[in-house]
């Protein structure tokens, strides 16, 4: 996603076409695309040594894209006029050197994130015909975000000094505390500024279920190692390592519990094997080794390691320790550690390859998919209902919908994926959709998301006896569901009981 390109002749809305590659990033990668990144573009023009805000020839856009090995690029412009903005985007096909037909939105100013969120479901459905999310699902994504509060956001991702982007960044969210992007730009501003106490509350904000849980709890993790609190360091890098297995993050989970006196050997081992060519698994395991007695297996990593990285001092000094009759000490009780303060510190990862990160959840997404396709149908649809589940109770209706709609086309009949549409539908403000989706679902099962759903819409629109009708049958089914209860207290608060 390049940045629009602002046809304006005003400079200070240069940053609606960075504000236009954020959402459209964003919409993209819900929508189950593997879109590349800011950093990832900005990797891209480094490497060909271009500035960050270089605005690239078409020819020069195939290049970047060539260097990420993308297979499509998505471009536009934008225009201002009497706070009126006018969006075109077109789809750069990179392999056949084809452009899409541009497509258009347009509409006040005011109303952004409404123009963009459409271009990219738009887009989508371009890259992808047969994707099946509905329009408003994107346009609700964004729907409480304040548009100053989106400005501030993207104003201090790019902003080049540090005070600058923690200033935006800190009232972009006291705009919108509900934004979890910019808390955790505002996180990576602290980390930056090697603030760690605050990265590390900051990261602290966003659940476990955001898009960037695992990124965050990685660099919440540095946070942490960097203030020598190791429990808390190495429980936020096995968090993102059960999920994500990297070995720089194995890497780090080791050498965090290492600073507390555990045994690191077996996660070293772990990330030597994921990837044998990085010296510093092999310094580490080495290390390991050493302080578990085991000189044969530290002296034949440490080798390796000078194998791959021939001039490091810190190396080359253990290894003729290690080899040293005189300067090798043994504890006598085989296999415990050896009381050796003089041993060199593992060594840290600082930083993780960002297109590794979503690359492996991209591939581990695919390998579920795979999973699921080998199951019965109506497996299939009861597991994917479940994933939709999981979304739509981290916020993440896009990502809901899709499983919902994929369960559906696995069986037709599962009223909990139709239940599942009426929330996605009650939460985007189809009022309508999400009654038909409800009674669908309650046609075919009876179940207890499909009442709260009518429940609430009745509630709303002030029907009060149909809601309390609906809240008794949901606690029928389930006495002790809390959602439920929850609207019963409320239709109880109007004067109305629920039977």
């Amino acid at each position: 996603m390049l940045p629009f390109e602002n046809h304006s002749s005003q400079p200070n809305l240069d940053w609606i076409g960075e504000a236009a590659a954020d959402v459209l990033n964003r919409r993209m990668g819900a929508a189950g695309f593997l879109s590349i990144s800011r950093g990832d573009r900005l990797y891209a023009l480094d490497r060909l040594g271009l500035p960050q805000s270089f605005q690239p020839s078409r020819a020069t856009t195939i290049r970047i894209a060539q260097t990420l090995d993308a297979d499509s690029v998505i471009l536009g412009s934008y225009t201002v006029t009497s706070d009126r903005l006018s969006a075109t985007a077109q789809i750069l096909d990179v392999k056949a050197l084809k452009l899409s037909a541009p497509i258009q939105q347009e509409a006040d100013l005011k109303n952004l994130l409404d123009v963009l969120n459409s271009l990219s479901w738009r887009l989508a459905r371009q890259l992808d015909p047969s994707y099946s999310v509905a329009e408003q699902t994107f346009l609700a994504a964004d729907a409480p975000l304040r548009v100053d509060a989106f400005e501030n956001y993207i104003r201090g991702t790019i902003a080049e000094a540090p005070a600058e982007r923690v200033i935006h960044l800190k009232e972009a969210v006291r705009l919108d505390p509900t934004f979890t992007p910019a808390w955790f730009a505002l996180g990576m501003a602290y980390f930056a500024n090697q603030d760690y106490d605050e990265a590390a509350a900051t990261f602290g904000r966003l659940s476990k279920d955001d898009p960037r849980a695992l990124e965050a709890d990685f660099y919440r993790g540095l946070a942490f190692f960097y203030t020598a609190n190791y429990l808390k360091a190495e429980d936020a890098f096995a968090f993102v390592s059960m999920r994500l297995p990297l070995p720089e993050v194995v890497n780090n989970q080791a050498v965090a519990a290492s600073r507390r006196g555990h045994d690191g050997v077996p996660l070293f081992q772990q990330a030597v094997t994921a990837d044998p060519k990085d010296p510093d698994y092999h310094f580490n395991l080495a290390v390991a080794l050493r302080r578990r007695n085991d000189v044969q297996g530290a002296i034949r990593e440490i080798d390796q390691e000078l194998k791959l990285r021939p001039q490091d001092t810190e190396a080359q000094t253990f290894a003729n320790t290690l080899k040293d009759p005189g300067s090798v000490k043994v504890n006598p009780d085989r296999g415990k550690a050896i009381p050796d303060d003089t041993l060199p510190l593992e060594r840290i990862k600082r930083s993780y390859n960002e297109t590794g990160f979503r690359q492996a959840a991209f591939e581990m997404e695919q390998v579920e998919s795979m999973r699921l396709a080998s199951l019965p149908a109506a497996e299939r649809a009861a597991a994917l209902v479940k994933e939709g589940d999981q979304f739509m109770s981290g916020g993440l209706t896009l990502e809901a919908e899709r499983q919902f709609q994929s369960a559906l086309q696995s069986n037709p009949s599962s009223a909990l994926a139709h239940a599942g549409l009426a929330q996605v539908r009650e939460h985007s403000g189809d009022a309508e959709a999400a009654r038909q989706e409800a009674q669908k679902s309650l046609a075919l099962s009876p179940n207890v998301p499909a009442h709260l759903v009518l429940a609430r819409l009745d509630l709303a629109s002030n029907q009060l006896g149909a809601a309390a009708t609906e809240v008794s049958q949901a606690l029928k089914l389930d006495p002790a569901n809390a959602s439920a209860r929850g609207v019963k207290q409320a239709l109880e608060s109007r004067g109305q009981q629920v039977p």
